[in-house]
């Protein structure tokens, strides 16, 4: 096939995890266009630059975005690989989503101390400790398991395996996706249900951000694009928008083409778990983001704007909902 264009750079964060993304479109981009040449631009954003806090504490408006956006404004890069979980629902002007490629697996994942030969998470005795990053995690592991410790966890994959082998936590939550992308399947102690832990918005996903006025760019990137990964992110990211929400608020969603139904979930939680609203809407794929606030409008009039009201009174920097 006939490259549009002649040479891009794609912008990456330097994790492992975060160059297996950008290596992947990488690839795909070259196994449509042989001609075309590629090269890749590491970009150390503030969320890679502050390891020792809790991501609720230094904030989440493009903690691991923003400087590689910055590059794309100015055309250091032509185009972004980011997970798609960390991307604000609000972008800059002047830029796009420009695809959306085909998803991985949503859910998330336990995955026990190597020394304790524990089958699920139900068998993590009364006061066990979990590790995870995650106020969404940590919000529904409370739900279900109010008993259990949690405490703050940080780093890259081999960073959090390393944790946890030198800890006496009885084990962490991660998201399949990555776990499965970087080879660590066999880790895995039980993947979690989504009827228990619902993911993040955009979970497993990833969405390529481009700059809006290039059509040729946009073009380049069709063969990678899924239109169904495409349609049920937008839903979950219109209903995280309309909530304000982020890494400082419990909220999960997500979304599913079937029989060409779209069928959303969506929750929102204490910080403590002790309080959780959880709401499904189904429709017209092509009212995704119609469907996405909708069920936000739901959510946050059975009890959400008083869960909201609370976690902004502990954490002031987070956005009122406008309705």
């Amino acid at each position: 096939m006939k490259s549009p264009v002649r040479q891009v750079i794609l912008g990456s964060r330097g994790s492992q995890l975060a160059l297996w993304q950008t290596e992947f479109v990488k690839s795909e981009l070259e196994r449509h266009f042989p001609a075309l040449t590629i090269g890749i631009e590491i970009i150390k954003t503030t969320g890679d630059k502050i390891l020792d806090s809790a991501l609720s504490r230094i904030g989440d408006k493009g903690l691991f975005t923003k400087e590689i956006e910055h590059a794309l404004l100015d055309r250091r890069i032509d185009l972004a690989v980011h997970s798609m979980k960390d991307l604000p629902t609000e972008l800059p002007s002047g830029l796009m989503i420009g695809a959306v490629t085909k998803r991985e697996d949503v859910r998330d994942v336990f995955i026990a101390h190597p020394s304790k030969k524990y089958a699920s998470l139900a068998d993590v005795p009364q006061k066990g400790i979990i590790a995870t990053g995650s106020l969404r995690r940590k919000c529904q592991i409370k739900h279900l398991r109010p008993d259990l410790g949690i405490v703050d966890l940080r780093g890259n994959l081999n960073t959090r395996f390393t944790k946890l082998e030198n800890s006496d936590w009885d084990g962490i939550i991660l998201a399949r996706a990555g776990v499965v992308r970087l080879g660590f399947e066999q880790k895995i102690t039980e993947t979690l249900p989504l009827d228990k832990m619902l993911p993040a918005v955009g979970q497993g996903a990833l969405a390529i951000e481009i700059r809006d006025a290039e059509p040729k760019v946009k073009s380049l990137l069709e063969p990678l694009t899924s239109r169904s990964a495409s349609i049920a992110t937008a839903a979950e990211r219109a209903f995280l928008h309309f909530l304000e929400g982020g890494c400082q608020v419990p909220i999960g969603s997500y979304a599913v083409i079937k029989d060409n139904t779209l069928t959303l979930e969506g929750l929102i939680g204490t910080l403590d778990g002790e309080r959780l609203i959880r709401g499904k809407i189904q429709g017209d794929p092509a009212e995704a983001s119609r469907l996405g606030e909708e069920l936000g409008r739901t959510l946050y009039n059975s009890g959400g704007r008083e869960i909201l009201a609370s976690i902004r009174t502990a954490a002031p920097g987070i956005a009122p909902v406008m309705v």
